[in-house]
């Protein structure tokens, strides 16, 4: 293995075209971190860089569907972003933006350089134009019918209904999404990356000096050079993003794909003058953290580059991880089905840690994985509580009920096969700790680490020091088993700060010791604490997660859903005044009519309203169905006075099986619409319907 001097790590930019959802910090943020704490406890000269990517189409539609400039909209979603990562734990020494003068100059230089060197292809090619607004459009910037499953709302680069990737050409009735414009097809010239020039150097590089890399990430790569690369467009026509810095070109712009990965090199200028030792000494070991979305441009695009401008290291590796899932379905943003990190924070304060702790112990890291509430509920409960929070808290509270508070001695010539073999785990767990972190295993080395606390827990059982008092040595058979647990409890701060570094500084708070006992050096040792040494009064590391705090969250996630696809057809006006179709499938995966015939739908009327004790968002509705009265706990207190609902009519889900929140049996969903500015209307008729009548 090849001897760094330094370490340099990246973790994919996110698009600041809205908030990070926890699929993003489960398929490169909190593994990026995780291996960066590591490091930084293992002394290495080490620098995290991340940043927003702040350009290309998806911040164009976002903007002109709020009907603001792009400007406006990376500016207020990199904020967000950035305050959802910083609370988050994820600790990148630099989090900073593609829209900054220092990026822009970074990008263009690298582009110049390819192009003096003779390098791009020019070529003037045939791209679709909307006549009606003057504009190329980009392929999301075309809809129409997919070829392969009929969808009418398939985007001009992929279906996401079925998931084809398409050209704009294999649309059916295709539409400009900026006008409703047929399209036509106009000349315009563009600056291509030969790939297939350096297609032998990346088999070499790829499938044969890095057969270490994940199956999904060596697979990939493969499967795109078997098939042949081809020349790419590194320049777009558009107004927003780098501008080509050649003359003449007013209008164009780098493809977002090639100045993205820049970013990583032009935010590492802005943390450090010694930029380049991180970027071009080969002693460097650079390591892409991204989503298996973005394998081909960080492992074949991006390292083509760098070899053709020359001076640059290349990635050591990229592990990329899978999608996670939500509740069985994939995340889809455009019908806000997703957890989102900020609400999440709100949600649950002071529960970072255990959001790190469930995305990490379920990360997708060789296949697709599924998040649901109620694991999150019971990993926190049974793993966290119970068995790592559990340990900690025992070992302490038996120090100061049997040992006055303070770290026993240990007693060498009572020494036993119990002790000798939790020190032996303790120095197990640490070597295996260590080397599944370091190949990118971090499932793996979280549940060595549960493990070991598990392990604490059976000791303390079988050893039983509230049973020794007055037993022959009995006091120093206490002592031993009360030093080995605190000691073990130093060692799993060390091991679990990575992970859930607030967590580890509890600890230490407790144990009344500085950060410095966090290096990744003192694991495996039983000095850590000092005999005699006052320990802090125990506190717990983590608090249970109620039914009734699961039951509102999915019903949260339920709601968001329905009330995103109640909006999908309504046309929205961008800043111009044109009308904007919808540009986002909002659809959930097609149904039969048996399906919706499970479903019944009744109209209600709310006869009364309450706000739901320690609950800010959840109200308590007594619905008349006509043939019965109902209560249905709902989660719209943020938007209605109780007194305002009253007499309201609404449609009620009134076969959805009965669900516990806040301790108040909820018999039913209502139905809510959500407006384009977050506020949820209730569904109603012109005129008012009798109470019970089906809704079809």
């Amino acid at each position: 293995m090849k001897d760094y001097k330094r370490i340099l790590v990246t973790a994919a930019l996110p698009y600041a075209n809205g908030p990070v959802h926890i699929g993003h910090l489960a398929g490169c943020y909190i593994p990026a971190d995780i291996y960066v704490r590591y490091q930084r406890a293992q002394k290495q000269d080490i620098k995290f860089v991340g940043g927003s990517d702040e350009h290309g189409v998806p911040i164009t539609i976002r903007a002109m569907k709020e009907g603001v400039s792009p400007q406006q909209i990376v500016d207020k979603y990199h904020a967000i972003i950035k305050d959802s990562f910083e609370k988050m734990g994820i600790s990148f020494d630099i989090y900073s933006r593609t829209t900054n003068p220092v990026h822009h100059k970074t990008a263009a230089d690298f582009f110049k350089k390819l192009y003096d060197d003779g390098l791009f292809e020019e070529k003037e090619t045939e791209q679709f134009y909307d006549e009606k607004t003057n504009t190329f459009l980009a392929d999301r910037y075309i809809t129409g019918t997919c070829p392969v499953c009929g969808n009418p709302n398939a985007y001009g680069d992929q279906c996401e209904k079925c998931g084809s990737s398409l050209s704009p050409e294999q649309l059916i009735n295709p539409r400009s999404t900026l006008s409703d414009a047929v399209p036509v097809k106009k000349l315009t010239k563009h600056w291509y990356f030969p790939l297939q020039n350096y297609e032998p150097w990346l088999k070499q590089w790829v499938l044969e000096d890095h057969k270490e890399w994940k199956n999904n990430v060596y697979g990939q790569c493969k499967s795109w050079l078997d098939n042949g690369l081809q020349s790419r467009a590194m320049t777009r026509d558009s107004n927003w993003g780098v501008k080509v810095p050649l003359p003449g070109t007013e209008g164009k712009v780098l493809y977002v794909w090639f100045d993205a990965p820049i970013g990583y090199i032009s935010a590492t200028k802005e943390l450090t003058k010694q930029w380049a030792d991180y970027w071009c000494k080969e002693d460097t070991k650079l390591v892409h953290f991204i989503g298996k979305d973005n394998i081909v441009f960080h492992c074949i695009i991006f390292p083509a580059m760098l070899k053709a401008h020359g001076g640059f290291v290349l990635p050591d590796n990229v592990p990329a991880n899978e999608f996670l899932n939500i509740e069985g379905e994939k995340v889809s943003t455009s019908r806000n089905w997703a957890v989102w990190v900020h609400e999440y924070l709100k949600d649950f304060p002071g529960c970072e840690d255990v959001l790190r702790y469930v995305l990490c112990a379920n990360a997708p890291e060789t296949k697709d994985n599924d998040f649901t509430w109620k694991d999150f509920q019971d990993r926190n409960n049974s793993e966290l509580v119970s068995i790592f929070g559990n340990f900690v808290n025992r070992s302490l509270v038996l120090m100061h009920k049997l040992c006055g508070g303070k770290v026993p001695p240990f007693h060498n010539a009572i020494i036993d096969g119990d002790d000798k073999q939790l020190m032996e785990d303790i120095k197990a767990a640490k070597i295996k700790v260590t080397q599944s972190i370091e190949e990118y295993r971090f499932r793996e080395a979280l549940f060595e680490i549960i493990d070991l606390s598990r392990k604490g827990n059976q000791y303390l059982q079988k050893k039983e020091p509230w049973k020794k008092a007055g037993a022959e040595n009995g006091q120093q058979q206490i002592d031993n088993c009360i030093h080995l647990s605190l000691q073990l409890t130093a060692n799993l701060a060390i091991l679990i700060n990575p992970f859930l570094p607030v967590t580890a500084r509890k600890i230490l708070h407790m144990l009344k010791v500085v950060e410095k006992m966090l290096d990744w050096e003192n694991a495996g040792s039983f000095k850590l604490l000092s005999v005699g040494y006052t320990l802090r009064a125990p506190e717990l590391l983590f608090r249970k997660i109620e039914d009734s705090e699961i039951a509102a969250q999915v019903e949260k996630l339920r709601a968001n859903a329905i009330a995103g696809s109640n909006t999908q057809n309504v046309e929205k006006k961008s800043a111009g005044g044109n009308v904007v179709q919808p540009m986002e499938n909002m659809l959930k995966q097609e149904i039969v009519y048996d399906d919706f015939a499970k479903l019944d739908l009744k109209t209600g009327k709310i006869l009364s309203a309450e706000k739901v004790e320690k609950a800010d968002k959840l109200l308590k509705l007594e619905i008349d169905l006509g043939f019965e009265k109902r209560i249905i706990v709902s989660g719209i207190a943020l938007h209605f006075k109780p007194e305002e609902i009253i007499g309201k009519q609404v449609v009620v889900v009134a076969n959805l099986a009965p669900r516990k929140m806040r301790g108040i049996e909820s018999n039913g969903m209502i139905l809510m619409a959500e407006d384009k500015n977050g506020k949820l209307h209730f569904i109603n008729t012109e005129e008012a319907i009798e109470p019970g009548a089906g809704v079809s």
